[in-house]
């Protein structure tokens, strides 16, 4: 019986053999978290009330999910993490951050276990001190790949990097037969070079950008030469179809770059997988790839999840990528309205300090408000909640330049309604209520920490801004009596600058003289009629100053004849202190528009506007409800 004994155990042996996969397969999830804006909590604190459609309370549950669901988990965080809402300016302006002390976004996302974290252009906005302090108490480390030090000597051969451009991380896996593997994980992050111009008063002369793409090129060679088996670009960088270099949005490109296996997309406030991106070339939406790599893009304020599943194989001693698959997980039911996941009671423990400080920071009274103020129809009206900023910004460049070289000039003001829906939602636009006007009124007003800047224009250059600016309307037939949509709902409501202080017309039959981007398309088109400076035509030569923002000021938006070079003010204040100093001058504030432009009425034509449910509480006498749509927005008829 012996022999017999050994042959069946001999056979068993190679049975077990035979059933182990020599060459291992790892099933790898990476998640991304992007564009949180310190929106910690479900809590909208300019309307200063729970909401349940962002907040990273309910994305840390979606985490655990996804963490439960899959053994070999990795997360990451793509930026614009430290600004936002109230909540930010409060730990950087009004009670700020101890030395050591760790940013309430960084104590809250501690309890998730980030593996690590890029920079977003917003990073930059309350200056490099304050943002290296951030880091130095940050749970994880953060990586940044294309911004430099700033050393004079103007020769790149030995300019240093300003943050750690890249990692390789070690990770113990396990694969399909629960044997653990070592993958060294390569993680390399990039933001926008344009944060020179955004942020030109805290970054110039200290840092400096390069293009994505190039420095992409540069680096991950490197990385996988030093042993990345697996190579992240987290890039803080929306998806374009093409691409020329010093771009803002290059995450495309970065997916054609050998080495690079996933791309962690952000910036743009958009989902990837999803139907906006169907026509950019090489890309899957129903997999989740742009030219076969693995991309994500999880929205903006937590609102979304983003979940990438790999598939990789060793062969040899190579990891491959077998397979791919990409998704986005919701909080929001935008159809039913009701939340998908509960909140993580963690986060709010988290942040319960700051939250309370920031509370009690947006309830401090600063007037009386006569009227209530609304951005429902700012984009199709002189706007009340646009006037009100134009007129604090005037009265303060005013004041800065009383007595100087530029005293006599006639100041216009340039200003934008920053909540008027778009891709934020139909519940994003200003709503306040007639009594009290509070600090968190004033950041419902303009929610950037941008500070007053003035440049020095010419009447023709005022021209091309609002050229610029009309890019905001799709053209319409005046011989078409059907209804036609207005909106470009691509061009984005903060550069729909309105100029205060002249008087104009915008024609939309007419078509856009400048694109969606700020590229001069139509050299003979123009849209801004009857445009007057004091009841006459404006003088193209005559000489203004326009009070703005340092963004604007500085180049961003692409506008034509902004870059910098012409500003004559830079104020060390931010526009919300200039809106507070205006509306305590006054005590009470009377929020009327004064009706300075308009659209050109085409007679017979029927305009599709969508605005937020509420706008009916504020119906112009044009404008008739269509219907509800899906996504929440209420359209309107609007007819001359």
């Amino acid at each position: 019986m012996k022999p017999l004994v050994l042959l069946t155990l001999a056979l068993g042996s190679l049975a077990s053999a035979q059933n182990v996969d020599p060459t291992p397969t790892v099933e790898l999830r990476i998640l991304e978290t992007t564009d949180l804006h310190t929106s910690a909590l479900g809590y909208d604190y300019y309307q200063d009330k729970p909401t349940g459609e962002f907040g990273f309370e309910y994305t840390a549950t979606l985490i655990e999910n996804a963490k439960k669901e899959k053994r070999n988990t990795l997360l990451y965080d793509n930026g614009d993490l430290i600004q936002g809402n109230p909540l930010g300016d409060y730990v950087a302006r009004v009670n700020p951050l101890k030395p050591g002390e760790m940013h309430p976004m960084h104590a809250a996302m501690k309890l998730l276990g980030y593996d690590a974290g890029n920079l977003g252009n917003h990073e930059f906005n309350y200056g490099l001190p304050f943002l290296q302090q951030v880091m130095a108490a940050a749970p994880m480390p953060m990586v940044n790949a294309n911004v430099y030090i700033d050393d004079g000597d103007n020769n790149p051969d030995n300019d240093k990097n300003a943050f750690t451009p890249y990692l390789i991380q070690r990770k113990i896996v396990y694969d399909a037969q629960g044997r653990p593997q070592v993958l060294n994980v390569g993680v390399i992050g990039f933001l926008p070079p344009q944060i020179m111009q955004w942020d030109k008063t805290n970054l110039e002369g200290k840092v400096k950008t390069r293009d994505i793409v190039e420095t992409a090129k540069k680096f991950v060679p490197m990385m996988k030469a030093q042993g990345a088996d697996i190579i992240i670009a987290i890039a803080h960088s929306g998806i374009n179809a093409d691409y020329v270099p010093g771009q803002e949005n290059a995450s495309t490109e970065l997916t054609k770059i050998d080495g690079i296996d996933v791309v962690l997309s952000g910036h743009s406030h958009q989902e990837f997988p999803g139907p906006v991106y169907k026509s950019i070339p090489g890309a899957d939406i129903t997999k989740g790839t742009i030219n076969g790599k693995a991309v994500v893009m999880a929205g903006f304020w937590g609102n979304d999840l983003g979940v990438i599943d790999l598939k990789l194989k060793k062969v040899g001693e190579t990891w491959k990528v077998q397979d791919t698959a990409s998704m986005l997980r919701p909080i929001w039911d935008k159809v039913a309205k009701v939340n998908l996941v509960k909140p993580d009671p963690r986060i709010a423990l988290a942040v319960e300090a700051a939250n309370a400080g920031t509370l009690a920071y947006v309830r401090g009274n600063v007037a009386d408000l006569s009227a209530p103020i609304n951005s429902y129809w700012a984009l199709v009206q002189d706007d009340p909640s646009v006037q009100l900023v134009a007129s604090a910004q005037i009265a303060y460049v005013k004041a800065a330049l009383a007595g100087g070289k530029y005293a006599d000039l006639p100041v216009l003001s340039a200003a934008a309604p920053f909540k008027a829906g778009g891709r934020a939602g139909a519940s994003y636009y200003t709503d306040i209520p007639a009594g009290t006007l509070a600090i968190k009124n004033v950041a419902d007003l303009y929610v950037y920490p941008n500070t007053v800047q003035a440049v020095l224009v010419t009447g023709a250059q005022v021209q091309e801004w609002l050229e610029r600016s009309a890019a905001q309307f799709k053209q319409i037939d005046p011989k078409n009596v059907a209804p036609q949509d207005l909106v470009e709902t691509s061009f984005p409501t903060y550069n729909f600058d309105v100029i205060d202080g002249v008087t104009y017309q915008i024609d939309v039959s007419q078509p856009s003289r400048y694109d969606v981007g700020g590229k001069l398309a139509n050299p003979g088109a123009h849209r801004i009629k009857e445009l007057m400076f004091g009841g006459k035509p404006i003088d193209p030569a005559a000489q203004f100053v326009v009070a703005t923002n340092n963004y604007r000021a500085s180049g961003g938006g692409n506008f034509p004849g902004l870059d910098g070079k012409n500003i004559i003010l830079q104020a060390p204040d931010e526009t919300r202190e200039a809106l507070v100093q205006y509306f305590q001058a006054q005590k009470t504030v009377n929020p009327t528009a004064d009706n300075n432009w308009k659209l050109t009425p085409l007679p017979g034509v029927s305009l599709l506007y969508a605005t937020g449910p509420n706008a009916q509480k504020f119906l112009p006498a044009n404008a008739t409800l269509q219907k509800m749509q899906d996504d929440g927005f209420a359209q309107y008829v609007i007819k001359f």
